[in-house]
């Protein structure tokens, strides 16, 4: 039977080439996603930068630390207190040795992202002095070229304050940094912190000094001590968010399109395969046919789509990068290599498979039709499979048991973007297998209203929506999907940004923020200077980061160092238990932390900070916070910690009025005060608005470009099924052309058709969306205590012209064609 399946192919590929398409295209983005995520885990080697003249360099290390299982900025124990003195000595026993160390350090109206090292370690990563010399006192620096010269006085601010310096020297520029250098003793002092050392003596003995308490680099691991390290792991921590998810989505709506697509177009080949039955084909016979056609097509299919996935890997990859999600080194090449190998071999396999799948069902229940019943059978067959039903009455059980846990069960699932986002889509596809079910009484809804116009045209429509439910239903079905999954993706994403910033709004009780204007953060001398504004008060929150024995485990939190007075003050937080209020408020011995970490209110816990002490803290208050805001409040006696646990910068600080001041005057001299500090003055509203800004870029990029990957091939889908079902039906034109329907009268009545399958499909895409949404509603009233619903209405719209004019002109295209030709006058075409 494959002998003949292959004959059948070359005499009537035109009826195999929609599902070809369709598998090309859903291959090609499967085999692309593929791609895309096997190339971030095999990274290009990095040559060391900073350290590329280093013999070898020492880091604070924690055996079994790995940083992709951490958020970013946050340090393991040994790297947040640094190398200990002891080993300092031990090692510099070895031979010469370089401290580093680097901190935020920027020129004023200097770039952003500017950094501070010692000067003893220029030397490693390529500075050369272009003027002047090094510095010799601590109140010198040296600078890159172009932003001063030798002998200016410029202001710099850091973390420990805001000190004008004189320039003792510029150096040229580098690639991969822009850095300003300090003496050694004014490094140590802005930044207490040993980050590194350069080590110069035999590396075996460098080994024995560090006796396993740090890690010794030396060759292409000294890349590991370079900040584009840290910027490398961001970047592809977002690629390793973004692209399973987009690979998720994208895979289950191209199986069931290119699915449902074979599946259709075998249904189509229900004469034909009627005859091979009357004339002595047996039900296995037939069977093997139609999966020998299909293992044909879908290898064919399959081999061009996986050809087609590199270029696809490539322009997603070029996607991202260009808005800044991927790391610019991310690329996909041709190799022999697994990482190239392994998706394209699963995406062959999977298209083929699909394919497979897709003929199944029908290849069985066309061998089934006993000889004196095929033509019959051939004729009218409108009843839903088996299959389709187990498939729809399953998927709707799943949509109903996930639609209850987001809304119930589990609403804080809503936060986990991987999560929720493959929630979404199965409501969608449980309407797309139901369809045929609504066919019939959506055809008559929306029909009703023009009952009254008599129009011919309206009525032939109708009925052969309802006498042909199946083929309604498996053109209505990429309408569905397209404008289904887009308006869940886009209204989620959304609602859950405008959820998020409504209740951040309403936690903050200050009318006023300060926040970083593109700088990692704001100094506390600029957080001091407007607070000596009269009238005004500010609370500024000093990230940090605490650690905590847990059963042998040692596990680090997020810490902020806050007044409590200020805390009271600004922050509205949701207390479960304990209390921020009289002595057993929160202390100097005391802290407040999030319900979540399941500590008793009133119980003392033993805290490591970052500057290596061990405190007892008494646990004040808990409270009830929302994922990603779960920080501990620490006193303000742990403000130094922060300079070791992270930079020491203040991320945000809230600004409120003593009564009687003048609001507009005061605020006006906050912006004097904060000039070019690198922050700003906003309102509550305005820092809801701008805090995680990037985090909401991320989310915004990973939905929008997963509804556009869907649309665009649902899109194609929506072209491919009509054109499919348009060219099966030369028996309807033909028909309608010798009861005397004018061409005009015929394609008016493919064109009302082509409408009301597109009616179908919105309003079944509307149902879905609407229970997608009412759980979106439930569950952000228990975790944001609001049921803010964000409706793109622009995006919706476009998608459903886009699927109207598609699905018209790929019905109406065809016809124009089919009528010149005197095949469209005999009936039995």
């Amino acid at each position: 039977m494959i002998g003949i399946a292959l004959q059948t192919l070359r005499n009537r590929w035109a009826a195999f080439l929609g599902t070809a398409v369709a598998l090309v295209l859903g291959v090609a983005q499967l085999a692309a996603m593929g791609l895309l995520l096997a190339a971030t885990f095999h990274q290009p080697d990095r040559p060391p930068e900073r350290f590329a003249g280093a013999p070898a360099v020492v880091l604070p290390s924690e055996p079994g630390w790995n940083p992709a299982h951490h958020d970013l900025g946050v340090r393991s124990w040994p790297a947040a207190t640094g190398l200990s003195g002891d080993l300092l000595r031990d090692v510099a026993a070895t031979g010469p040795t370089t401290v580093d160390r680097t901190f935020y350090a920027q020129l004023r109206g200097g770039s952003q992202d500017q950094v501070g090292h010692p000067w003893p370690v220029a030397r490693y990563g390529g500075y050369e002095l272009t003027d002047g010399g090094p510095p010799a006192r601590d109140g010198e620096i040296v600078v890159p070229e172009g932003q001063a010269r030798t002998g200016d006085r410029v202001t710099v601010m850091t973390a420990a304050g805001i000190t004008d310096y004189t320039v003792s020297g510029t150096v040229g520029a580098v690639p991969y940094e822009d850095a300003v250098f300090f003496t050694g003793d004014e490094a140590a002092r802005l930044s207490p912190r040993v980050d590194g050392l350069v080590a110069a003596g035999p590396r075996d003995r460098v080994r024995d000094a560090v006796a396993g308490g740090a890690a010794v680099l030396t060759g292409q691991d000294r890349h590991r001590a370079d900040g584009s390290a840290a910027g490398d792991r961001e970047a592809l921590d977002n690629t390793v968010t973004l692209v399973p998810v987009m690979a998720a989505v994208v895979g289950v709506t191209v199986v069931f399109v290119v699915a449902s697509t074979f599946a259709f177009a075998v249904a189509q080949r229900r004469r034909e395969i009627a005859l091979l039955r009357a004339v002595g084909a047996t039900p296995r016979q037939v069977r093997r046919l139609v999966h020998g056609e299909a293992l044909l097509v879908g290898a064919l299919a399959s081999a061009t789509g996986a050809a087609l996935g590199v270029p696809g890997a490539r322009a997603v990859a070029a996607l991202l990068t260009g808005l800044g999600v991927s790391p610019d080194w991310l690329t996909v090449r041709p190799s022999w290599h697994w990482t190239v190998c392994a998706p394209l071999a699963g995406a062959c396999l999977t298209g083929v498979a699909v394919s497979l799948a897709g003929a199944v069902a029908a290849a069985r229940r066309a061998g089934r039709v006993r000889p004196a019943e095929a033509l019959r059978e051939a004729a009218v067959d409108d009843s839903l499979p088996r299959s389709r039903w187990i498939a729809g009455i399953a998927a709707a059980v799943c949509a109903i048991g996930w639609t209850v846990r987001t809304a119930v069960v589990e609403p804080a699932a809503i936060l986990s973007p991987t999560e929720y986002v493959l929630s979404l889509t199965v409501p969608v596809l449980a309407a797309a297998l139901l369809a045929p079910l609504a066919v019939a009484p959506l055809a008559r809804l929306l029909t009703r209203p023009l009952r009254g116009l008599r129009s011919p045209t309206v009525m032939l429509a109708a009925a052969a929506a309802l006498t042909d439910r199946r083929r309604v239903a498996s053109t209505a079905a990429p309408v569905l999907l397209t404008i289904g999954l887009t308006f869940s993706l886009v209204a989620g994403t959304d609602s859950l940004t405008a959820a998020r910033e409504a209740a951040l709004q309403g936690r903050v009780t200050a009318p006023y923020a300060l926040a970083p204007d593109g700088t990692p953060g704001i100094s506390p001398e600029v957080v001091e200077r407007v607070a000596a504004v009269d009238g005004v008060e500010v609370t500024a929150p000093l990230p940090t980061t605490i650690w905590t024995d847990d059963e042998g485990r040692r596990e680090e939190n997020d810490a902020l160092v806050v007044d409590p007075a200020g805390l009271r003050r600004t922050m509205g937080l949701d207390i479960v238990a304990g209390t921020l209020e009289g002595p057993e408020g929160p202390g100097d011995d005391s802290m407040v932390v999030p319900a979540s970490w399941r500590l008793t209110a009133g119980t003392t816990v033993e805290v490591r900070m970052g500057d290596g002490q061990v405190v007892p803290l008494r646990i004040a208050a808990t409270y009830r916070a929302l994922r990603g805001e779960d920080v501990a409040y620490l006193p303000p006696r742990f403000a130094g910690t922060a300079r070791y646990a992270r930079d020491g910068l203040v991320r945000r600080a809230y600004v409120s009025f003593a009564p009687g001041t003048d609001t507009a005057h005061a605020a006006a001299a906050v912006r004097g005060v904060l000039g070019d500090t690198g922050a700003r003055l906003l309102t509550s509203g305005g820092l809801a608005a701008s805090d995680g800004a990037y985090a909401r870029h991320l989310t915004d990029v990973r939905q929008r470009s997963t509804a556009a990957l869907i649309a665009l091939f649902c899109c194609v889908a929506i072209v491919n099924t009509l054109l499919m079902a348009t060219a099966g039906r030369r028996g309807d034109l033909a028909l309608l052309r010798l009861s005397g329907a004018t061409p005009r009268q015929a394609f008016r009545f493919l064109a009302a058709e082509a409408v009301l399958v597109t009616a179908v499909g919105c309003v079944l895409a509307l149902a879905a969306t609407a229970v997608n949404l009412a759980a979106l509603q439930v569950a952000q009233q228990r975790v944001f205590g609001t049921t803010a619903l964000v409706v793109p209405g622009a995006t919706v719209g476009a998608a459903v012209l886009a699927a109207l004019v598609l699905t018209v002109a790929a019905t109406l295209l065809p016809v124009r064609r089919q009528l010149r030709s005197p095949a469209a006058h005999r009936p039995g075409a």
